[in-house]
Formats: structure tokens, sequence, C-alpha cells
């Protein structure tokens, strides 16, 4: 039944999971029941903690279509469960409907329409089906049993499975309302919940965190055996550390809801099916829903694709670019050219025809009577900020392997309280102690093993690494990424607006006459241009709209405009009101560019007569896609009766998309040249339309109708600078042995080129491009290599230069290997093309993979995860344009945009500066090597406590409360929350922090440390006892004997009490383990190179000199209140003194013997390995151990790899040279 009922949901996604089916068992609840009573509550604690425990343990397995509990379990590294509790739909009332049929249809992406077909389908299922529909909500998104497929499927609207034919055909007329009113029971209300918890629910769900119960559990334990002050203040530091939680976790809470409130619910007009228009609330919105959208523009309350007119939209709130974009309505297939009726709609491929929930339509343009509309695809958490919301709301888990060492550890002292708890007992057995004493006491040896303070104490350095962020204009929402952020190796790096200036300046064009180019010309703005097919290309083709009276879109567009010197003029509400069309955006020069014989010179020139002169109206315009690297318009210069096409965009494509007898021959060796210079190039090209296309005919005609077989035109060179800062701070990673990688949208050469410009590819480095074609006409899919040098002289000869090929250096270390000569260059296409038929390939270009061009935004996250896989611990900086999947993915992404967007992302700067990167860098590591700092002196304090109190309890001694008290909060707490406060160091170094606990020195330090402090400990403890056999009867104090002088002689009553603490024993160990304590804190409070020098640390020193001079001082000169507050005996002054040396040789030794550690240590730890020959840990590090001796590697110029068409499993390749 395992096996058969073992089911997948969401196959394929990233919240892929396992489905397994439950029903409740009463024997076992029973049993569940009397379980909770035996243990005190504890088992329902438990079972509270672990979902799969608790549905295994009152559940039975069940078939997953007749179950009432489902348990999930996802599929990624984490195997995370969750359990969901199955509901039932019922659409009893709602007659001719049932739910088998209609979920069947709803959730494979077909909207249903009450038509007849359908009641008679529908009406199959009514008598003999119950009307009850199941489902259970799992993060926001509802799944619905589909009989079709034998699972649980989520509600899809219709951005999946729904042609852009049927968009016209079946759902633009709207839907009726009884309709609406089934599909609202579906897919219930249209809102973005972001519910805040109260601060009770809050509260119960943070006291019953196992940390907060084990304080609990603590607590009573103290209280019984009458600790009270101790039980108070870790009473008192526990709801402070409450307060604090909930205050932090609500107040994100609120900030969500804020962000997402925000015009959530507003009227919207709606069409129905009899052309009825109705006013809704937002919340009611279903899919299939016609909505219209307002004149005067509004915030998008879900995902709708338009069918009619225009809208200028503000997207930064998805994008991260308050560049406004300008939509178009969906090509209607029925009225295309070719007729691609089974073109399948999705919101993705035509985003430039959908309007997206939470952005802003600032402008619509109409026909007159024919209002701007738009068909509802996706509704509540489905949409794109809905699932914007959700990956903040349900982040995935950090993997870190610092935080699994922290359980390691934490199983390690549970392991040393075991053997404490039952040295306890049998100790307490033998000296014939009570039955309740003996409980108390071995519980009590855990709670002090397993120190309460430990979780705030590792939050510390975290906390006050982000306030430092803060300071420097980084804002975090994932604080635990911190700490991963001082691991980074590698950072990749969006080009355009992260590397190199938002805007672009124009350098020239360089014109084509008679298939030749012209020489490149820097002013476009002149009289003899001006009338020019080139300058009518630059004036019409761009996204520009004027908002509220000021020219706004794309930088580019912005540039080239504004080069030409034209004017652009929009219509009015009222002119377009006037006419039966679109009043088309007129575009015009300047009064001073054109040549003065157009006017006559006795005729005074009226303003409104100067567009008669020369005007052209951009009559339909095809917007930028980034798939398609172009766009379009189709003018109409007035007086003209043909219309004209204008396309601009990527050289490569627009080349293509020409008669190749306009394309220039040197084309390739002019767009060559200006690439590898880092020039942006963009192609501009041109025809004329045939003079059947009327007005009405193109608004309706397909884009690929449109753009072919055009005249190639020339070429704009557009100049990105690098941003100031961008060489220096690449400069500094670099040093610092961290990789840096560029991902873009731009052109392959000049993202090489620019690489070059910031010093991320070094003059000398070889760059290798990897052309890869897909399979075609049987052929297997195959990799070109080129050298970047070699590419415009690959014919001239077939020998290889020697020199050519990268020289592999012999590196002293295994972080060095990733410092080598050459790297690898490729485009978007070919790197999809090495993901699926290369597989073998993908890592070894990871680890030498430098330029990623033409890259689509889930490219750029595909990009990030290869390089994960190989073990790289990956930094994504980008403007949170396209890269919001890529800044999630990667360990530490931080996103230079403060849009909305960037939510997503852990990581935001407030200035648009990579600088941002080596500081969030150095902040990581110094929280890294805080969190191992705080580590290994809880550890130390754990044990040395630990054993102070085995030692004492062998002569049936112990700590008194207030001698706890002070240790914990005086010690201990001031210790570790000033410890933490040490700055980051003020430059990156090229070693890096280790990432866990379990290393060798990190290990090696600790147990050395323990040895010395269990080894002084005992040596005081023991001394004592023999000097008090020595020297039984001397003065103390001036005072008579002390009646507990020797601890082996039992007295009655409170006279027994006191000497169970105040002995000499006790005394003796308090002292020597207090100053322990410091000892260890001062040792392990390092400085460089990750952080500031200890020194430096004011609070933390002035801390450290009080306790030592508080405690020197009582120790050597006592105090009798003092004493009897800490139930201290007056001892000896020789044995004062002795103390005195024991402390000082401690302090000594710990402190040379952790120097020693941190200086030989790595040196005998690399000795060691070495003689191991120990396989790097790191893939990236093995195979850079491995491509240093292989021949084949890098593949030689002007060769070709093929994949082997038998295998595909492995992706098996094999090299074969072309001559």
């Amino acid at each position: 039944m395992d096996k058969e009922e073992r089911k997948i949901i969401n196959k394929g996604q990233e919240d892929e999971m396992e489905i397994h089916g439950y029903n409740l068992c009463r024997w076992k609840l029973a049993m569940v029941c009397v379980g909770v009573i035996c243990t005190g509550g504890f088992l329902l604690l438990l079972l509270y903690w672990m979902p799969e425990w608790r549905v295994k343990a009152t559940c039975v397995r069940a078939a997953v279509k007749d179950c009432e509990v489902v348990l999930l379990r996802t599929t990624d590294e984490f195997r995370i469960w969750f359990c969901a509790k199955i509901h039932f739909l019922s659409l009893e009332n709602q007659p001719n409907l049932n739910a088998k049929s209609l979920v069947n249809k709803v959730s494979n992406g077909h909207a249903v329409h009450l038509t007849e077909e359908n009641r008679c389908e529908m009406n199959k299922y009514s008598q003999s089906q119950s009307q009850q529909m199941r489902y259970f909500t799992h993060h926001s998104i509802r799944y619905f049993w589909n009989d079709a497929i034998h699972n649980f499927d989520f509600l899809k609207g219709l951005d999946e499975g729904v042609s852009c034919a049927s968009m016209y055909e079946k759902h633009s007329a709207g839907l009726t309302k009884g309709m609406h009113a089934y599909r609202k029971l579906l897919y219930g209300v249209n809102e973005i919940a972001v519910k805040v918890p109260s601060v009770f629910k809050l509260l119960i769900k943070e006291v019953l965190n196992p940390f907060y119960i084990f304080q609990l559990f603590s607590v009573i334990l103290w209280s019984i055996d009458e600790y009270y002050y101790y039980a108070l203040a870790i009473v008192v530091m526990s709801i402070v550390s409450i307060i604090s939680s909930l205050y932090s976790i609500r107040k994100q809470y609120v900030m969500l809801h804020d962000m997402v409130a925000t015009h959530s619910t507003v009227r919207v007009s709606v069409c129905r099916v009899n052309e009825e228009i109705e006013e809704i609330f937002s919340t009611d919105l279903v899919p299939g829903d016609v909505m219209i959208i307002p004149l005067n523009g509004t915030v998008m309350p879900c995902d709708a694709v338009l069918i009619n007119g225009t809208c200028i939209v503000n997207e930064s709130m998805l994008t991260g670019e308050s560049v406004p974009v300008t939509k178009t309505n969906l090509p209607n297939p029925s009225v295309d050219v070719k007729g691609m009726g089974e073109e399948q709609y999705s919101p993705e491929t035509h985003k430039r025809h959908t309007l997206f929930c939470g952005t802003t339509v600032i402008q619509t343009r109409f026909y007159t009577g024919e209002l701007v509309k738009a068909i509802v695809v996706r509704t509540g958490f489905s949409t794109s900020k809905g699932q914007l919301v959700r990956s903040i709301l349900y982040p995935k888990p950090t993997d870190f392997k610092l935080y699994r060492d922290a359980y390691l550890f934490l199983l390690c002292l549970v392991v040393v309280a075991g053997i404490g708890f039952i040295y306890t007992i049998v100790n307490s057995i033998l000296n014939e102690k009570e039955v309740q004493e003996i409980i108390i006491k071995s519980l009590d040896i855990i709670t002090i093993t397993v120190p309460p303070a430990l979780p705030a104490a590792m939050t510390a350095g975290i906390v006050y690494a982000q306030r430092r962020l803060k300071k420097v204009g980084i804002f975090c929402i994932s604080p635990q990424r911190i700490n991963i952020c001082g691991q980074l190796n590698l950072v990749c790096f969006d080009k355009t607006g992260t590397l190199t200036e938002d805007g672009l300046d124009l350098w020239g064009i360089q014109r084509v006459e008679n298939t030749r180019f012209l020489l490149p010309e820097d002013n476009v703005c002149n009289e003899m241009l001006v009338k020019s097919q080139f300058v009518a290309c630059m004036a019409t083709c761009h996204s520009l709209t004027k908002i509220e009276g000021v020219l706004s879109g794309d930088p580019l567009d912005l540039k080239m405009f504004e080069a030409i010197g034209w004017v652009l003029e929009e219509a009015t509400e009222e002119e377009t009101a006037l006419h039966n069309r679109i009043m088309p955006t007129v575009v015009r020069p300047s009064k001073q560019l054109l040549p003065e014989s157009t006017t006559s010179g006795d005729q005074e020139m009226e303003l409104f007569e100067l567009p008669a002169i020369y005007e052209i109206g951009i009559v339909r315009q095809f917007p930028f896609s980034s798939a398609l690297q172009r766009m379009s318009v189709v003018a109409r210069t007035l007086g003209d009766k043909r219309m004209d096409a204008y396309m601009k965009g990527a050289p490569e494509v627009i080349a293509s998309l020409c008669k190749p007898e306009t394309v220039p021959v040197d084309f390739e060796k002019v767009l060559e040249d200006y690439t590898k210079q880092g020039f942006r190039v963009i192609a501009l090209a041109h025809r004329k339309l045939e003079s059947k296309l009327t007005w009405h005919k193109v608004q309706h005609v397909s884009r690929d109708a449109i753009e072919n077989n055009m005249d190639f035109m020339g070429l704009i060179i557009m100049q990105n600078k690098l941003k100031q800062e961008t060489p220096a701070v690449l400069e500094d990673l670099h040093k610092a042995n961290i990789r840096t990688v560029m991902v873009t949208g731009d052109n392959m050469l000049t993202a090489v080129s620019v690489a070059r410009d910031c010093g991320m590819i070094l003059p000398q480095d070889k760059v290798i491009i990897a052309e890869a074609l897909p399979p075609k006409d049987g052929k297997v899919a195959k990799i070109n290599w080129h050298y970047t040098d070699s590419l415009t002289q690959c014919s001239e000869s077939s020998a290889i230069d020697s020199e050519a090929i990268p020289i592999k250096l012999a590196h002293d270390s295994l972080e060095d290997l990733q410092v080598t000569r050459y790297h690898f260059a490729m485009n978007g296409k070919s790197f999809s093309v090495i993901l699926e038929h290369f597989q073998d390939l993908v890592p070894k270009l990871m680890l030498h993979g430098t330029v990623f061009a033409r890259m689509a935004p889930d490219q750029k996250t595909q990009l990030v995860e290869a390089l994960q896989n190989v073990d790289y611990f990956v930094g994504m900086c980008g403007d949170g344009a396209n890269d919001c999947g890529a800044l999630k993915r990667a360990h530490g992404g931080i996103s230079l945009s403060e849009f909305e967007a960037s939510v997503a992302s852990p990581f935001t700067s407030k200035t648009p500066s990579i600088s941002c990167v080596p500081n969030l860098i150095r902040e990581g590591r110094a929280a890294l090597m805080t969190s191992f700092c705080v580590f290994k002196f809880m550890a130390l304090y754990s044990i040395i406590q630990y054993f102070s109190v085995t030692l004492l309890y062998s002569i049936l001694s112990n700590l008194g409360d207030f001698q706890f008290l002070f240790i914990d909060l005086a010690i201990i707490l001031v210790v570790v929350f000033t410890m933490s406060l040490n700055p980051a160091w003020k430059e990156l170094v090229a070693q890096r922090p280790p990432s866990g606990l379990i290393s060798g020195a990190l290990l090696f330090s600790v147990l050395s440390q323990i040895v010395i402090s269990v080894g002084f400990q005992s040596l005081g403890f023991f001394w004592v006892k023999q000097y008090k056999e020595c020297d039984p009867y001397s003065d103390v104090c001036n005072t008579t004997r002390s009646a507990c002088w020797n601890s082996s002689h039992l007295y009655n009553g409170t006279e027994l009490d006191s000497c169970k603490i105040q002995n000499y024993e006790n005394t003796t160990v308090f002292f020597i383990s207090s100053f322990q304590y410091l000892t260890v804190a001062v040792a392990f409070s390092k400085g460089k190179p990750f952080r500031q020098p200890c020194y430096k640390n004011y609070f933390f020193v002035i801390s450290v000199i009080i306790l030592y001079v508080f405690i020197l001082f009582i120790m050597l000169h006592p105090v009798a209140s003092v004493d009897q507050l800490l139930e201290i005996m007056c001892v000896p002054y020789q044995w004062r003194i002795y103390m005195l040396i024991i402390v000082l040789t401690n302090a000594f030794v710990s402190i040379t013997v952790e120097e020693s550690v941190d200086r030989w240590g790595k040196c005998c730890l690399s000795w060691a390995l070495s003689c191991r020959k120990k396989t790097p840990k790191a893939k990236y590090m093995y195979l850079a151990q491995e491509l240093q001796f292989d021949p084949e590697w890098p593949p030689k110029p002007q060769t070709t790899t093929e994949a082997k068409a038998i295998v595909k499993e492995n992706g098996s390749c094999q090299i074969i040279t072309i001559a």
C-alpha cells in the first residue's frame, strides 16, 4: 500500500511534496490521551513539535482519495513534514453543477461556462456522485481532489492550458452571474490575506518552543531545590527574550500586511455575458471575469490579460524598475494572418500583454466606444504578487553546516549530561540520600550542562551584525543568512545598473547605404538626417510616453530620442473621444531641425502648422520582448499612403530578419569591433508595408507578419560606463579569493569587454566562448569552442599556437586552484543546451565560467543552482529587475533596488552600489567568527560548571544559589553579550573562516581548554583537601575555627545545610572556576583577520577588567557581607595565595595554548592533510585538482564537443577536433 499510495504533488516545482493519506483511529487516539496524562503533557508537546509522529500516532494509513488527513513531506534536502486536514466544499445547493466535473475542468486550466453541453456532462455525475468536493489548504493554496489524475492538484486559473484563441472566443464576453458565484465558491475571495496573529497566539506559539519548555522545566526544578533567585533571573531573562521576539515577529507581520493591504480592496467594473456592466469589489473577482481598466488608472487587484486597448504600467512592485512599461492587447489569432490559433497563453511568455497584481496602471489608450478590457487569469495567492508574498511568509529553510553542527554540539552536551545524571544517582545512592533529593540533584546536572542562555548567546552576534549593516545602508529580512554570507566564495553580478551605470550615452551611429557601412557619425541631430528613415526609426521605435507632461520610459529609449532632438505628442482623452480609432502618438522634429526651405520666407510660421510639414504617427507598437530581443512599430508619415514598419533590437536578431542582400558583408566584423570595446550595439531595420494594410487591419496583424523581410539600416552605438567603484570592489574580492561572475542580458562580446574593463578578466587571461547548438536534422547537440582572440582569425591557420593554450599554474593550496588563466563565456541559449545535453560538462564550466550573456531571469536562477551544486557559496548582486529568482536562490542575495520586488531578497542595499558586497561579506565573517567564539565559550562554560558541580557532589556539596546567580548573570551573560560586539575587520582577507564547528582546529581548541580547566579545577580541589589535613587548626580571618572546616564531618539541622555550601572545597572551586570563565573568554575572543582586535571592544575589556578586579578583591581581601551573600568561607591567607598562583598559572597556560593552536594548528593540520592526501570536501576544489592533470581541458581552439547520441542519461560527451 505504501508503494501504491506514494503520490507527488507540484511535481517538478520548487514546492514538490510527497502526499500520504490517513484516517483518524479512535483506539490510537485513546492511547495517546493516556500517554499525555502519564507524561504530564510532555507527549502532547512532542507530538506538537513533530507533525509526522502526531499523524502516525493518532491515525491509520488510508487511500489518498478517501482520507481525512494528509501528511506532506518536501522532496528537497530538508525533508520537512506538514499535515493538513481534508475539508469538504458543499455544492448541494447549486443546481446543475457537479463537483467531479467542475474540478476536473477548472483544475486543468479550463474555466467552465454553463453551456448546454457542460450541463449535460455535469448531470451525468449529479445522481451517482456526492455534491461535495474534497480539498486541503497548505501554505495559503487550496489543493482539490482531481479524479482525472487521481491526485490532489491546486486550482489553476486561466494561466495554463488556455489558448490565445479561446481567450477571445470563449472568455472575452465575461461570466454570467451564476457562473461567477460558482467560481467564487471554488477560488474563494480574491485577496492576499496576511493575517497579523494576535499577541496571545504568537505568545503561545513562542512559549511552546522546545527551548522555552526546557527553561520552564529548569525553573520548576530550581524552585523545588530552593534556587529561587536564579530561577527568578532566568524567568526575567525569558520574559525579556519572549517580549523582544514577539515584538520583532509581530512587526514583520504588520509590515508585510501593510505592504499587501495597500489598495487590496477597490471597486472595479466587470462585463457580464449580456454586455451589462456590473460594479463589484475587487475581492469578488474570479478567473474569467472581464475587468474594465479605468481611464485614470488603478492598482491591479489580480493578474489579467489585456484583450482591448493599451496600458502604461509601473511594474516597480514586481521588477524593481520604476520605468513605465507599455502593455498592448493579446494578439487575436482569429484575425492573424498566419492563424497561430493553437498558441497557449502564458503570463511569462505574454507578459507584455499581461497586467500583474500590485502593479500600477498609469494611463490607458482606447477606441471610442470600446473600453480597455482585461480578462482575469489569476487571483489571490496564485497571482505574481501572491507568489512573492508566499515566498516571504513561507521561506525555504536555510541549510548551513554551522546550524547542523550546533545540533550535534547540543547532542554532545546531552550525552555529557547523561553521564553526570548517572554519576549523581549512583553517588547519591551510595551515600544513602533520600529519593526526592536524588531526583532533584540528578535532574539539576542536566540543566547545568545544557545552558538555558545558549540560544540568546548565539543570536547576539547576528543581531549586532544586523545593526552594523543597517548603519551602512544594508537592510536584512533574514538575519540567519548573515552568518552564511561569511562563507561566500563566489559572487554573481548583474551588469547594467549594477557593475555599470544605469544610463547609456549615445556614442554614435553607423548607417548603411548600398549594403555598405558608412563612416561612424557622432551627431544625429542635424538637418541632413532629419528626414532619413534611420532617424525616423529612432524617433518612432520606442516605448516612451508622457506622464504628467514628462517624457518617461526605458533609459535607452530616452537617450536615443533625446539625441535626435524630436518632440513627442500624445492625444488627450478629449481628442481620443472625437475619433473612431486610437489617436496615434505623434513625433516630429523640433522647429530648429527643419530646413528653412520648407517654409516660405514671407509667410509667418504658426505653431499649429509645423506638424503639417513633417510628422510621423505611431499606429501600432509591438513592445520589446527579452525572449525575442527586439521591438517594432508600425508608423505612418503624414501624407504617405503606405505605412512603414520600423524595428530595433539585438544586431544578430535584426540581421537574421532582414533581406540578406541588405546586410553588409562585414557586418559581423564591425559588430565584433564595437562589442569588444564594450559598446552596447543596437541594430535598426525598416520596410514599407503593403498598401492593403489599413489602419484597422494593422491593429490585428500578427507580429511575425510585420517583422520579416526588412531592410537593414545600420547600427546605434551606446556607451555604458562602469560605475566608479566597480573596479576597486572587484579587486578587493579577487584579493580575498572570492570569484566574480557576470550574469547579464546584454551581448556576449560587450559583456566580455566590460568584464575585462572592470578587472573581472585580467588582460593576460584567455576567454573561451562556448557556442552550444541543440540537436537538429538528426544531428546531435554540439559545442563549438572559440577563443575570443581567434574568432576572426580561425580560418587563417589550422595549426594551434602553443601560446594560445592557457597555462595551468601549480598552486600552493587548494584554495588557489580557482585562480586560473582562462575563463568560459556563453549566452543563455548555449547555457540551456549545455544543461540539457552536456550534464557532465556543467561542473567543469561552472569552475571557470565567468561571463553569462543574454540570460533570461529563469536561466539566472538555474546558473545559481548549478554553482551551488559544485559546493560554491553563492552571492548574487542585482538591481531586482530580472534577478528576483536568483536573489532568492543564492546563499546571499543583495538587491540594489528598494522597490517591493526586493522584499524577496534576503538583503537590500539603500545605496545602489556594489560596495555593499564586501561590507556584507566582512560583517558575515565577523558574525560567523563571533558565533564560533560564543559556541566555544558556552561549551567551556557548560563543562567548567558541570565539572565544578560534579566535584562538589562527590563530597555531597554544591554551588550556592547566589554563586550560580553570580556566575550566570554577572559573568556569563555580561561576557557573552560584550564579546559579541567586536566589529568586522576593515578589509577582506584571502583566508576564509571555517564553515562548521566540527573542524580539527576548533575541536582541538575546545578540547585543550577543557583539559586545562578540568586539570586546574582538580588540582585546586584535591590540594585544598590535602591542605586541610596538614593544617586543620590554622587561624582563619582572626576568628574561631569554622564549624565546616572539614566537610567530611556530618552535622544536623541548619548546620548541615550551611556545611553543604560553605566549605573550603566549594570556595576553592568557586574562585578557580570564576577566573576560568573570564580566562577562556579572553582566549576565545579573537580579532584579526575577521574581527577587530579584542582590545578595541571597549565594553568587553571594561567588563572583564571589572570582573577580574572584583573577584580578585573578594578572594584576597574577604568582605564579610559579600562572603555571606555568596556563601563563601573565609579561607586562610596562605591558601588565598595558593589559589592566586593556580589562577595565574591557569590563565597563562590557557592563553598560551590557544595562541599556539591558532599559530601552529593550521600548519600541523595542513601537514597532516598533505601526508594523508585527503580529498577536498568541496566539489569545485576536487574538480580543480582533477582538471590540473587533464590534458584535454580546457578545450583547444576550433574544436567541437559532441553529445553522444546513444546514451543520454549520463550526458556523456566526446571531443572531436575539427581541422
